[in-house]
């Protein structure tokens, strides 16, 4: 037998979940996130997210779920009624996403049609604020596309290649 028991266990889960997600999630991030004690019940757990919707806890943008403020201060005034285990769970389970969640949010590549093919815009962000823009002209959607994933994949790469190249190596050997 697990530590959640009834509906209102549930909802209190599910708000505790959202409340410290990094950014929104879709139904099946949140399940999966949720599905972390014997005592939930998946279409109990679905019915709880409904009901949440409906009553201004939770808002939902397309596919994605986030907590409103109404949700969080239900979320404040009711997790001490979570078990720690379950919270200890969920904390442990949301850190990986988080990280990722995060990681997205600073790395962004969009699109931009333009006259002469398309611009690809990279931006890299940290902590502090931004570390890098770039924008380039492709000739077409199929390269301007590659550009994006290949800096989504390795933004790292693309951050490091440009500033080796930009401030090369202070080695007098290589200086005549």
């Amino acid at each position: 037998m697990g530590f959640i028991h009834d509906k209102l266990d549930t909802k209190l889960l599910v708000l505790y979940i959202m409340d410290r997600a990094a950014a929104a999630i879709d139904f099946a991030t949140l399940t999966d996130l949720a599905l972390c004690d014997d005592g939930i019940d998946y279409f109990q757990f679905a019915e709880a997210v409904s009901e949440l919707l409906d009553t201004g806890h939770l808002a939902q943008d397309g596919e994605f779920y986030s907590p409103t403020a109404k949700g969080r201060r239900a979320c404040a005034a009711g997790e001490s009624s979570l078990s720690p285990v379950i919270r200890r769970r969920c904390d442990q389970r949301l850190a990986p996403l988080n990280q990722a969640l995060k990681r997205k949010a600073q790395v962004r590549a969009e699109l931009r049609p333009q006259s002469a093919g398309y611009d690809v815009c990279i931006t890299m962000d940290d902590d502090e604020g931004s570390l890098f823009s770039l924008t380039l002209l492709t000739p077409s959607q199929e390269d301007a596309q590659l550009i994006a994933d290949q800096f989504l994949k390795h933004p790292d790469r693309v951050y490091n290649g440009i500033l080796g190249t930009l401030l090369p190596s202070h080695d007098r050997s290589e200086h005549p």
